[in-house]
């Protein structure tokens, strides 16, 4: 039986799920960053404190315990404009060093900001999530964890948690695993509020964020694309959509990721992973023409990564640990400013 994770009071306990992949350790963790920062509200230069440690866990299964709970039958409420642009300026203000208007800004709209310290290396990382679990559970808006070590290079997204079975554990692997990353996660089911609710965009329910521009997962994407962050987002089919591979990989609508999709799918074949490359053929419905956030990242020119991911692979810790090292030799790059 795994353990849980032991952590500081000012973190609320949870029940660890399933097991986590050890096989992810991160890299040793790294000073802090310092220096003066430039405020986003009023534009003076000053020194910024970073959050105090909240408390030390195993991210993976602190995070793990998260994606658990959320199940088809849970509870999702489309968030209101303030709402996502108070979540969305929050993230932006951490990014900029400014931590009291992080939380200001957030705090409006029942969010909060924590450092976590990953037991695994002792990295720390900063925890946006709803500030009461009620909150959490009856909205279903989701979580973000920022690598609080350096600046902000690149984000992985997670929109589909649940639906798309273990598709965290390669968020929180290629977050682990390479500087600079934002993990976005989804905090409901796809198909939450399905049953009541049916003004989604393109057939969508109201919470498949990957193909609606009104939920928080699209707000705090889109703030990270303007600021020319790079994206890969994940997803997972079943065996039998795609039985001759094990990935697929697309650029999204746009090409400007096009020269970190061809690395990424060289990566993965070194990993002995079958892989389908949407600009060499069709790839079934699995190409990622449509998501939403791939859309604003090709409206700004930002590199997008639209990744599928076999249930062969998601099922196997020591295929998404090959997934993970293919992905992380593109964010590396991203990271080092390098397309």
């Amino acid at each position: 039986m795994r353990p849980k994770p032991v952590i500081a009071a000012r973190v609320v306990p949870a029940l660890l799920g399933a097991a986590t992949l050890a096989a992810l350790a991160g890299a040793s963790g790294c000073a802090r960053p310092g220096g003066p920062v430039r405020s986003a509200t009023d534009g003076s230069s000053r020194h910024t404190a970073s959050p105090a440690p909240a408390g030390s866990v195993d991210l993976a299964a602190w995070i793990t315990s998260f994606t658990d709970r959320i199940t088809q039958g849970g509870q999702y409420r489309i968030p209101a404009p303030g709402d996502r642009r108070a979540i969305a300026d929050g993230v932006r203000f951490l990014l900029d060093g400014d931590h009291a208007a992080a939380e200001r800004s957030l705090a409006r709209a029942g969010y909060t900001v924590r450092t976590l310290v990953d037991r695994d290396g002792g990295r720390e990382f900063a925890e946006i999530a709803d500030a009461t679990k009620d909150g959490e559970t009856t909205r279903g808006w989701g979580r973000v964890y920022v690598d609080l070590h350096g600046p902000a290079h690149w984000s992985v997204q997670v929109p589909h948690p649940s639906a798309d079975q273990r598709t965290e554990q390669l968020g929180i692997g290629l977050l682990r695993s390479s500087p600079g990353g934002v993990l976005i996660l989804a905090g409901a089911h796809r198909a939450a509020g399905s049953s009541t609710e049916s003004d989604g965009e393109e057939g969508s329910g109201p919470a498949d964020v990957a193909h609606r521009s009104d939920s928080v997962f699209a707000a705090v994407s889109d703030a990270l694309a303007d600021r020319r962050l790079p994206a890969v987002q994940v997803h997972g089919f079943a065996d039998s959509s795609l039985p001759d591979h094990d990935v697929v990989v697309s650029p999204g609508k746009g090409d400007a990721g096009l020269p970190a999709a061809r690395r990424l799918a060289s990566g993965l074949r070194k990993q002995q992973l079958r892989v389908c490359e949407v600009w060499q053929r069709y790839c079934g419905r699995l190409e990622g023409r449509t998501n939403v956030e791939g859309d604003h990242a090709d409206a700004v020119g930002v590199p997008f990564l639209h990744v599928e991911h076999s249930r062969r692979v998601r099922m196997s810790d020591d295929l998404v640990a090959k997934a993970v090292r293919a992905l992380t030799e593109v964010t590396r790059r991203w990271s080092a400013g390098r397309a």
